[in-house]
């Protein structure tokens, strides 16, 4: 499937993304409140955001959440998942045009979707949204390359995957530019942990959306693969999935 078709991607890997692919590490809110005054009254646009994993960390906070995205399929995901938060409202629309009103909201924020936007159209509707002196917070979770599992679990990826390289998140910390413009953002970094058995481990690689699909030749050889390093690493039948969690966060030029 080409890069550019990102809206319907994930329609197959709903399930998966649910119930394998990490949340949001709750020092995310406390980073937040001290760097950029998100207090429960601020109203958040959540741009890209799938199953609702990170809409649901700030509708925890008491926040009012327009929950924008294009994926029928995810997005219906989250209106199940997320129906009993009364402050919670979906939104099918994109990056580059939300529908949202002027000036309507505190943040705009996206969790492990910004490597999909046209960050520059995306940029002039963010500001248009946005209230005068309001924030934009990108996060997404990046794997501990550093770990042996994660050595191991990489070369997977880069036997199989389709197009893993091309959608990597490095890519988009080195776009930023593009959407801050010529004011300064800042970058912090939180740390999380995922434990899996086998059957979790196949799942979270199956949640991504550069993985073989059942009817692709590669699909098998990669599930002997990932098998192999289950068995090299797991402890008790248990792996530990470490994750760094990059916040980038500012105001726009």
């Amino acid at each position: 499937m080409p890069v550019q078709n990102a809206t319907q991607r994930f329609s197959s890997r709903v399930d998966t993304y649910v119930r394998f692919r990490p949340g949001y590490p709750p020092e995310l809110l406390a980073l937040l409140r001290s760097e950029c005054g998100l207090t429960p009254g601020s109203v958040i646009a959540d741009i890209g955001s799938g199953t609702g994993k990170l809409s649901e960390l700030f509708l925890e906070n008491g926040n009012r959440v327009f929950a924008v995205e294009p994926n029928l399929e995810m997005r219906t995901a989250a209106e199940r998942l997320l129906a009993h938060h009364h402050c919670f409202t979906s939104v099918a629309a994109t990056a580059e045009a939300t529908t949202l009103p002027e000036h309507s909201v505190d943040f705009v924020t996206a969790g492990q979707a910004a490597h999909w936007f046209d960050l520059g159209k995306a940029a002039k509707e963010f500001a248009h949204i946005l209230h005068p002196g309001g924030w934009v917070v990108l996060v997404w979770n990046d794997r501990r390359m550093e770990t042996a599992l994660q050595k191991d679990y990489e070369q997977v990826l880069l036997t199989y995957g389709t197009d893993y390289q091309e959608v990597r998140h490095e890519h988009t910390a080195a776009r930023l530019p593009e959407l801050f413009g010529h004011a300064a953002f800042q970058q912090r970094t939180l740390s999380m942990t995922q434990t899996f058995d086998y059957a979790g481990l196949e799942g979270r690689l199956l949640s991504s959306s550069y993985t073989p699909q059942p009817d692709d030749p590669h699909y098998q050889p990669m599930l002997a693969a990932l098998r192999d390093v289950f068995e090299k690493h797991n402890s008790q039948g248990k792996v530990e999935f470490e994750y760094w969690t990059r916040v980038f966060y500012g105001q726009l030029g």
